[in-house]
């Protein structure tokens, strides 16, 4: 499965390791091909430089690590062709992930797991873990 990860997931791994990230790190590199998206990418360096400056080096080494399938937001959106967000910073991270077809968007936020649609399917880390 092509499993789409939102900017705090990757904070939560790569910063804050613990037992349950570990675990879900080896669940989703096993047999998963894992996607991250620009938009998302360009979030989490400037999350990293506001608020982890000092810990630049783990995300460096997290991304040479870790295989993963690069894709790339739109520049441009449709808004009327996509769900409603409350926040619309995150549009361009839902289209996405609808655009291209993951299967799976695993995030921390709200705004997300409220949506009512059928593909992807959007799951906390804890989610993720249990059904897949």
């Amino acid at each position: 499965m092509r499993v789409m990860l939102d900017t705090n997931i990757f904070i939560s791994v790569i910063f804050f390791p613990s037992i349950q990230t570990r675990a879900f790190i080896k669940k989703l590199t096993d047999g998963h091909q894992i996607v991250a998206c620009d938009y998302v990418i360009e979030e989490l360096r400037l999350v990293t430089e506001r608020k982890f400056p000092a810990k630049r080096k783990f995300l460096d080494r997290f991304f040479m690590e870790l295989p993963l399938e690069l894709v790339y937001t739109p520049k441009t959106l449709d808004i009327d062709e996509f769900p409603a967000m409350r926040d619309a910073k995150d549009l361009p991270i839902l289209v996405t992930a609808i655009l291209e077809s993951v299967d799976v968007f695993v995030t921390g936020d709200k705004d997300f797991l409220v949506l009512d649609i059928d593909m992807p399917d959007i799951v906390t880390m804890a989610e993720f873990s249990e059904k897949y």
